[in-house]
This record gives C-alpha cells, structure tokens and sequence, in this order.
C-alpha cells in the first residue's frame, strides 16, 4: 500500500510539474534581434462596440470574459516559461487591449495610440497602418516588444486573420516589410 501511495505521489508531482510546452518553446523566438510579439487581445465575446462607445469608460466597451482573463494570464505564463524578458508592453486605449497586457505579467504598460482599432473608421486604415510600422521600424533590435491590438490591425499589418488571444511573431526588416515568423495560440 505503501509502495502504491509513493507511486501515485512520484506520477502527480511530474503531472503537476511545469513542463514547458511546444508554445513555450516558440516564444523563446522573442528573445532574437528583431522579433517582435504582436496579438490580438484576449477572449472579450461579441463584436465591436456599443452606439454608446467611449474611450474612457470601459462600461461602454467589449471586455474580457472570465475565459479572456484566464487565456491572457496563460499566455504571460508561457512567455515567462520560455525565459523571455520583456523590455516593453504596449497596448491599444481600448480597455479589453490594456486589461490583456496587464494579464500577462510582463511589465509596466504603456498605450500606443497607433494600436487603437480603427474598425468603426476604416478610412484611417492605411494612416495608422503606416504610423504602426514607423514605429516598429524604430525599435532596438535587442528590444524585447509585446503589443497588443485588435484583430483590425493585425490584418492590416500582416495580413491576416488572428484569433482571440492569438500572437504572432514578426520579423520586422529595416525597409518596413513585416514577415510573420510563427502563430501561436493558447485557447481560452
């Protein structure tokens, strides 16, 4: 009986273990030069925002679900598995963009306007688009960067279509181009 409780307790403690996974393993990609994390914000159910939107009061806003904020914790937790240091978050104004940054435990968070979703103002498509890249070419290349945005911007940027939580690492070239060097997503 004895011997069975041992086993049972020696097979938990490696079940229980943190063992990093293949998306561990990916994000370790974001401590190369010029590698850039970009994602869309966690699990926040619906689509765009109400008549009533405001910046500045989250109430109005699309937010995160109990699953968001759990899938946004889990993301930050796999970054930090792989070892990664993260010099930078930056985040949309939008409150389920900031409230993702924060889950992930990386760092202090700072907004990025050229983040903002431009889903209800897609004449500004093309301007913001353009002012997103400028920034990422003006990173350090040793800059460890995460960015969190709506699934707009991304298309825009990359294009493609992301998930709900979904990151992208991009290979940023000093001529602007933007190559996607690999997709991760941990489900909610």
């Amino acid at each position: 009986m004895t011997r069975l409780l041992l086993t049972v307790a020696v097979m938990a403690a490696f079940l229980l273990s943190p063992v990093p996974t293949a998306a561990d393993a990916r994000f370790a990609r974001l401590s190369q030069p010029g590698v850039v994390a970009i994602m869309r914000h966690a699990l926040a159910p619906g689509a765009g925002d109400s008549a009533t939107f405001a910046l500045d009061d989250c109430t109005t806003q699309r937010n995160l679900d109990a699953r968001g904020r759990a899938q946004a914790r889990a993301i930050g937790a796999a970054i930090r598995a792989a070892g990664v240091t993260v010099e930078r978050v930056l985040a949309s104004q939008w409150c389920r963009c900031r409230d993702t940054a924060r889950l992930l435990e990386l760092g202090p968070v700072d907004d990025l306007p050229a983040l903002n979703s431009f889903f209800r103002d897609p004449d500004r498509t093309d301007e913001q688009t353009a002012e997103l890249r400028r920034f990422l070419i003006g990173l350090p290349s040793e800059e460890t960067v995460v960015l969190v945005t709506h699934f707009v911007n991304i298309r825009a940027l990359t294009g493609r279509g992301v998930a709900s939580g979904e990151v992208l690492l991009l290979d940023i070239g000093r001529d602007g181009a933007v190559s996607v060097v690999d997709e991760i997503l941990i489900d909610p």
